[in-house]
């Protein structure tokens, strides 16, 4: 087993070229700079002055603009007008996933004013628990040891963490902040915490997050398995992703939003558009660009390096998320913390030795957005790439 983990860990392998290196640098950056950039533009009350939705919104807009912009590189107006023609039910299957993925981003919002970015990314970790057992019983995939044993490692790892947050919560009463989404306006009352409790309302809303996510990829691996999209181009689903996204931000601005109920939706637009450009908020203009740069790096990232190197970059991330954190936000490293970051990355290296995976049937798909696959022949045996995992790392990409 040594001689196995020793071949996994050839850096050579890792990196095969000095580009693998500074996209795998720009991969993990990003996704640390989105935990710590919401974080930061949180108030003294773990609050936000400006309407998150709007925020999510204009990224998927920029996201949109950019693989538009890609795609017309080597295609004609025309032909973008037939594909679209063709196309058209590819483009309405992608809106469930893209309306999980719009829960999902307004969730993030919603769990990084109540947890820090330490523990809001230990705790998206359970996704892998979640994907490995959706993986057993839809899709009949039997769990080696080896892989039971790293699902229950990482669940007790967030266990031990949530354990540390709720000791923490439990000689006080919590009063949720009244942010986006109509799941939000459910929590405008104090949530009395004193029965030290495992399971209070934060962890509820970190569940929900990770099962869209699971949910989101299980079903983008099924439009992955369809011949109806196997030979649309990556950028025009990406765009599909995008288009559908932005309709669903709009319908919860619109409907949905309590963050600011005595503004209209064009005012709450607005208004935070107004921060952005008036630099009172720079933040703001630094979490789209860092969110819509995470889709194409991550596109990247995934074209070009194994599974495993994605592992080490999620451990990696915990690691210096947890010290980026300390430093700026004042934010202790406890030993709570150190042992879940440390089980929890043990346990995500045994799982990506061997992880649960459904290859397609097609020997070489388009990488799709969101669950960003690609998986060429020369190196379809020696990739293993859990479809679901790669799904949960991001915010709609």
């Amino acid at each position: 087993m040594l001689s196995s983990l020793r071949r996994q860990i050839n850096l050579k392998d890792l990196f095969p070229t000095r580009w693998s290196f500074v996209i795998f640098i720009s991969y993990m950056g990003l996704f640390i700079n989105q935990g710590l950039l919401v974080t930061g533009s949180k108030t003294s009350t773990h609050s936000y002055n400006y309407n998150t939705i709007v925020v999510v919104l204009l990224t998927e807009f920029v996201k949109f603009i950019t693989a538009l912009t890609i795609y017309r590189q080597t295609h004609s107006f025309s032909q973008m007008k037939k594909e679209i023609v063709d196309n058209q039910r590819v483009l309405i299957l992608y809106f469930i996933p893209s309306a999980l993925y719009c829960l999902y981003n307004n969730l993030a919002f919603i769990n990084l004013s109540s947890y820090d970015p330490t523990t809001y990314f230990l705790l998206l970790q359970f996704r892998v628990v979640v994907t490995g057992i959706i993986f057993q019983f839809l899709f009949n995939k039997r769990l080696t040891r080896l892989q039971w044993l790293s699902l229950f490692l990482l669940a007790s790892g967030c266990i031990i963490k949530q354990f540390e947050h709720s000791s923490l919560s439990s000689s006080s009463s919590i009063k949720i902040s009244n942010i986006n989404s109509t799941l939000s306006r459910l929590n405008q009352h104090i949530i009395s915490t004193k029965h030290h409790s495992l399971v209070n309302i934060h962890l509820i809303w970190i569940l929900v997050q990770v099962f869209c996510s699971c949910f989101a990829g299980v079903y983008n691996e099924y439009l992955l398995k369809s011949d109806r999209t196997t030979q649309v181009d990556t950028m025009l689903q990406n765009s599909f992703m995008y288009i559908n996204s932005i309709i669903c931000n709009l319908i919860l601005l619109i409907y949905f939003d309590y963050q600011q109920p005595t503004l209209s939706s064009i005012d709450k637009f607005f208004n935070t558009l107004n921060l952005i450009l008036s630099g009172k908020q720079y933040l703001i203009l630094l979490i789209i660009i860092n969110n819509a740069a995470v889709g194409i790096v991550t596109s990247l990232f995934l074209k070009s390096m194994t599974s495993i190197l994605k592992t080490f970059a999620s451990a990696l991330e915990l690691l210096f998320t947890s010290i980026l954190a300390w430093i700026f936000f004042n934010i202790p490293v406890s030993i709570y913390t150190f042992i879940a970051i440390f089980i929890v990355s043990t346990a995500v290296y045994l799982y990506s030795i061997n992880p649960v995976v459904n290859l397609p049937k097609t020997t070489t798909t388009n990488v799709l957005t969101n669950s960003s696959i690609h998986i060429n022949n020369d190196d379809m045996n020696s990739k293993k790439l859990n479809i679901g995992n790669e799904q949960e790392r991001r915010l709609i990409v």
